[in-house]
């Protein structure tokens, strides 16, 4: 069994930037809370090898910059599971983002797992290995950890360095190893961890039921819980939830008393954000909301629409059976409407793997460039001129 090496001194610290710079790859996975803050906070870095395993405790050691400087190496592969959360901490600390990186959970369906399967079943499936959860609500933040938290935190690292091994084994063996890099690179993207309060009614869900000054109240409102969360580290939750703001939109409450006999809102909130909230409210009132995109609309499709989307799905199977996939990993049913209907940038089935196994096939039918017929008792496509198509950088 491989030691775990525990680093929490500068020498120690030290001794493992040397090592990590001799290494062609490093699995790394990281352990945080967020419960009461917007910001993760920091609690434990794991990083593997075939040949070791280091569990890093950034709370006790005064400076990272050596570690991050090692890690940010462009030769070495950075491998994560489901690293977004991961690299938002990166990026929080350094402002940058290392790479490449190399995802097993957005490699997986390549080889005919789910979408987004979860960590253990990877290592079950792969491994045969059932990994203890004892320690998955543990508080990172205490210290001393325990030899158990050690240990269970190092597992993350240890299996993953296996299961990246037979991937990329796997990979290249089925000629795929290369169709992912776009989706790597796409993780690397500053613009995936950065949080614009302007923007922050884009995640609200249902916000396409409400117009006129119900929209502009809610986007208002939503931009100054946002900016409120980042400069306090406070959860947005902790703040107002998503229920109340749907609330304040349609009540619409002007002064501190009409605000306060909302029901459900935080007696906390009412003294100490009343004032601005009422003001956000009635200024919102007074001005026209910002759009709503088309794709936030509701719309009921027409029988031709369904039957193009029909068309879409069959060659989608036809290109997930020649590759041995579940064809909701190529494309849903709503990554065709997002395509037929709104084919900008953002759709999955314009860009890396998914546009070279079927994306230009699909826009070639939207096009009338090709056509979905019959041939030997199968349905094949048929090409009318030659694609010109790229995917979108």
């Amino acid at each position: 069994m491989t030691t775990i090496q525990y680093i929490n001194t500068p020498d120690q610290l030290a001794k493992l930037c040397e090592q990590i710079k001799k290494e062609p790859w490093l699995a790394l996975d990281t352990e945080f809370l967020r419960e009461k803050t917007y910001y993760p906070k920091f609690c434990l870095l794991q990083i593997a090898t075939p040949e070791w395993v280091a569990c890093i405790d950034p709370i006790a050691l005064p400076k990272l910059d050596d570690l991050f400087e090692a890690i940010y190496n462009p030769a070495i592969v950075k491998v994560f599971h489901s690293c977004r959360q991961d690299l938002e901490i990166f990026y929080q600390l350094t402002g940058k983002l290392p790479a490449p990186v190399f995802d097993t959970q957005v490699a997986a369906p390549l080889l005919g797992f789910q979408d987004n399967p979860g960590y253990a079943m990877l290592v079950s499936s792969l491994l045969s290995i059932n990994l203890n959860k004892a320690h998955t609500r543990a508080d990172w933040s205490k210290r001393p950890l325990t030899d158990a938290q050690i240990e269970y935190a190092s597992d993350d690292v240890i299996y993953l360095c296996q299961i990246y091994q037979i991937m990329v084994q796997k990979l290249t063996e089925l000629g795929r190893i290369d169709w992912l890099k776009h989706d790597f690179a796409e993780l690397t993207n500053p613009a995936l961890y950065t949080v614009s309060p302007e923007k922050a009614w884009f995640k609200i869900k249902g916000k396409n039921k409400l117009t006129g000054k119900q929209l502009s109240i809610i986007q208002t409102l939503a931009q100054w819980r946002e900016k409120t969360a980042q400069t306090e580290d406070r959860p947005k939750s902790w703040l107002l939830r998503d229920e109340m703001l749907f609330e304040l939109a349609k009540l619409q409450p002007g002064t501190i008393e009409e605000l306060a006999n909302v029901r459900g809102i935080n007696e906390r909130a009412v003294n100490r954000y009343g004032k601005e909230l009422c003001h956000l409210i009635n200024s919102a009132k007074n001005r026209p909301p910002l759009p709503l995109n088309e794709k936030d609309r509701p719309a009921k499709k027409t029988q031709q629409q369904e039957a193009i989307l029909d068309i879409l799905t069959a060659l989608v199977r036809i290109r997930a059976e020649e590759n041995s996939l579940n064809p909701s990993i190529l494309a849903s049913r709503k990554d065709l409407e997002v395509l037929l209907f709104n084919a900008d940038d953002e759709c999955p089935l314009l860009h890396g793997w998914r546009f070279t196994m079927a994306g230009k096939e699909l826009v070639g039918l939207l096009e009338g460039k090709l056509l979905l017929g019959i041939e030997a008792e199968k349905l094949a496509i048929i090409e009318k001129e030659p694609l010109k198509f790229e995917a979108i950088p």
